[in-house]
């Protein structure tokens, strides 16, 4: 057992990889060099964005004992020991023990230090090095967590002492809170995966590829806030920097979408309906340039704005921005996230986990996360409570389309819905088509005249208070 989890954390702690490496350094190892270093020379090229490297050797049998570090032309960049027999480097983050930080291209050394080589031993070493060009969003373990297409639950919008995140420290004193505790808060509540949006950084990532390993069972998706004096945005997926000084003399609306599209990242609109000013600066979607065909998704419930006003649906409204533009004919996917800012606080609106998104996909992994909320198979639960769940379906003659699908039929063909929820005994549906809101039920059916239109449900309590919130279905009528 012991040995399956020591093999699993080497797995999880290291991206994914491609099937051939592009380098492989072989040697031999002799008594000769008991008690020495053995310094092997390879070169990056240019363009190189991460550098990955695994050593096996021989002659365990015998004791032989390979450390493992690496320098690049300028530093020495980490030491892991015999801790591992593989590591990773990119400029936002690296396997524990090892420095983040620029790879440049030049004359590299991997350092395999040899306490322990018999004088009789002729052993050998394969260090298979892989270099990454371009983008990744693997996320920080190169395997699924889990397989098997379900509905994963989680939040989207934290916050930790790597930017404004602060708990109570030993002393009772406020002080910037650290990340670990976001994480076991978020395990504690049973939740398959958590975004950490610290603002603007990537510091963060560091301590969540340090962490993954010891939580299998719980997510870290690579996440940060895009804080600017226009606007707030979540981007999912992407590890290296994205410029966010929106200004003029420095990028625009849409540098930063190409980017974060360049990126293979996911971009949300956070809080968008909230006022922009000296009581919350840049708070409120004020980019007037903004072109939504590259936006993926907006984040219609904000537990921080909930916690200071109480109503997704009053005057802050996120949900009336977003369909907006969805009657504007923009496919955008509803979000919700936390927004917690202190890992200590156990309920309530701005806890984590209120509220939970909940997104369909093939695997707990972050493309496939990611792929979900770009699909639309996502809804909203208000409250993060276990075993609840929602989804729509339409059905037109042989044609059909689920949640976040697009549905294409003759105008003034009957279109039959329906409805699936569960753990929300007592409440009742309501239908949303095109903006405008009707009771509903478990099935029912719309005519739709030519053109572009959208329906989704929400689910409210009898007090009339939302519990879940559905993405649309896109009835496209020719």
């Amino acid at each position: 057992m012991r040995l399956l989890l020591a093999l699993l954390t080497i797995l999880l702690a290291t991206p994914a990889l491609a099937a051939d490496p592009d380098l492989i350094l072989r040697g031999e190892l002799t008594g000769a060099d008991h008690e020495t270093y053995r310094k092997t020379a390879f070169d990056v090229p240019a363009g190189v964005t991460r550098v990955t490297v695994e050593v096996a050797a021989t002659g365990k049998e015998r004791r032989t004992v390979v450390d493992l570090g690496v320098m690049d032309g300028e530093r020495f960049r980490g030491w892991s020991g015999g801790t591992r027999t593989r590591f990773t480097l990119s400029a936002e983050d690296a396997t524990p023990g090892y420095l983040r930080g620029p790879i440049r291209p030049g004359r590299w050394t991997l350092l395999m230090g040899l306490p322990n080589v018999r004088k009789d031993s002729r052993d050998t070493y394969e260090a298979k090095v892989w270099f990454e060009r371009g983008e990744s969003v693997a996320g920080f373990s190169d395997t699924p967590l889990k397989t098997g297409r379900a509905w994963w639950r989680g939040d989207l919008h934290m916050h930790t002492g790597h930017s404004d995140g602060s708990c109570l420290g030993v002393g009772g004193q406020r002080t910037p809170c650290p990340l670990y505790k976001t994480v076991e808060r978020a395990r504690g509540l049973g939740l398959d995966f958590v975004s950490i949006t610290d603002h603007n950084t990537t510091a963060h990532f560091d301590f969540m590829r340090e962490l993954q390993p010891s939580h299998p069972d719980l997510l870290l998706m690579p996440g940060r806030e895009i804080t600017t004096f226009l606007g707030h945005a979540n981007v999912f997926g992407p590890t290296r920097f994205i410029d966010f000084k929106l200004a003029p003399g420095d990028t625009t609306v849409g540098a930063l979408l190409d980017d974060v599209a360049t990126a293979g990242g996911v971009i949300s609109i956070n809080h968008p309906a909230l006022p922009s000013g000296e009581a919350c600066m840049g708070c409120g979607w004020v980019a007037k340039d903004t072109d939504y065909a590259k936006v993926q998704a907006i984040e219609v419930v904000n537990g921080g704005t909930m916690k200071q006003v109480g109503d997704a649906e009053g005057m802050f409204s996120a949900i009336a921005f977003w369909e907006t533009q969805l009657n504007a004919g923009y496919r955008l996917t509803a979000i919700g996230g936390s927004d917690n800012h202190d890992a200590d606080q156990v309920d309530g609106w701005g806890a984590i986990g209120r509220p939970v998104t909940v997104i369909q996909a093939a695997e707990l992994s972050t493309p496939a996360l990611l792929d979900g909320v770009r699909a639309g198979r996502v809804f909203i639960d208000m409250d993060g409570v276990k075993g609840r769940t929602l989804d729509l379906t339409a059905r037109a003659g042989e044609a059909s389309a689920a949640m976040g699908g697009v549905l294409a039929v003759r105008a003034g063909t009957k279109v039959r819905f329906a409805v699936q929820s569960a753990g929300v005994e007592g409440a009742r549906i309501e239908v949303v088509t095109d903006g405008v809101k009707a009771p509903g039920e478990a099935a029912f059916e719309r005519n739709f005249a030519k053109g572009r239109h959208w329906v989704r449900v929400n689910i409210r309590a009898a007090d009339g208070r939302l519990l879940l919130i559905g993405n649309p279905i896109y009835v496209e009528a020719t």
